[in-house]
């Protein structure tokens, strides 16, 4: 008996605090996020250039998307549905992007992969989150539910195109510096060379994307196909 009432409360989802904090975060990334793609429309509007769109954006970048590690925790709490293979990877190459090139470099943060990625990332977590917010108070419309399930097939590869631009910009300076390098002899005996961990992180897309994508059609055939159903 105890067991089977201990699956009724997982399956359940959270509790009353749990959702009201899961509302009050999701609700905090989506206005950031929608400040952020605010911020980056009214600097390429008003003429600033690539030059000064980080100096413009960069705590704004650093604040929300490092904010999405604790997506990562919610999953392995069981806050959330979401796997933690799932989630993980989807995290960790924005945050390594943000942490590891853009706040690490000069020539990242001017390459012209930048705005590509900060417009794939707004218009891609501004319909998430603003998801998340609603699925949990069961308010979900379709066009919303559509978004959610469609706009990845351009956006992603968008997304992902200015992440391997941002890395590709910084290897030069990497390289030049020797930024985050570990050169031999030293008191760990051990070397570490930053400019081949991105070569080899940036041919790790090549696995991961189909992976990833894959799962995201895979959800949208379930929820856009399961809606379809319903209004037959």
């Amino acid at each position: 008996m105890a067991e089977k009432s201990t699956k009724k409360v997982r399956s359940s989802g959270p509790g009353t605090i749990g959702k009201a904090y899961l509302i009050a975060y999701n609700t905090i990334q989506t206005i950031g996020w929608s400040y952020m793609l605010l911020q980056s429309l009214s600097h390429f509007l008003n003429r600033g250039t690539l030059d000064t769109f980080w100096t413009e954006i960069k705590w704004t970048v650093i604040i929300f998307q490092n904010a999405a590690v604790l997506e990562i925790v919610h999953s392995l709490i069981g806050l959330v549905p979401s796997g933690v293979a799932v989630v993980l990877p989807q995290v960790y190459s924005r945050v390594f992007l943000v942490c590891g090139c853009l706040m690490a470099t000069e020539s990242a943060p001017v390459s012209p992969g930048l705005p590509i990625c900060i417009l794939a990332w707004s218009i891609t977590e501004i319909i998430r989150y603003a998801y998340y917010v609603l699925n949990i108070l069961n308010a979900v419309p379709q066009p919303l539910l559509f978004l959610r399930y469609s706009t990845f097939l351009i956006l992603y590869p968008i997304g992902i195109t200015g992440e391997l631009m941002c890395m590709y910009f910084s290897l030069d300076e990497v390289a030049e510096k020797q930024l985050l390098t570990i050169s031999m002899p030293n008191a760990w005996n051990a070397a570490f060379n930053y400019y081949y961990f991105l070569i080899f992180y940036m041919l790790l897309y090549i696995p991961i994307f189909p992976v990833l994508f894959g799962h995201m059609l895979a959800q949208r055939r379930k929820m856009l196909g399961k809606d379809a159903k319903k209004t037959k």
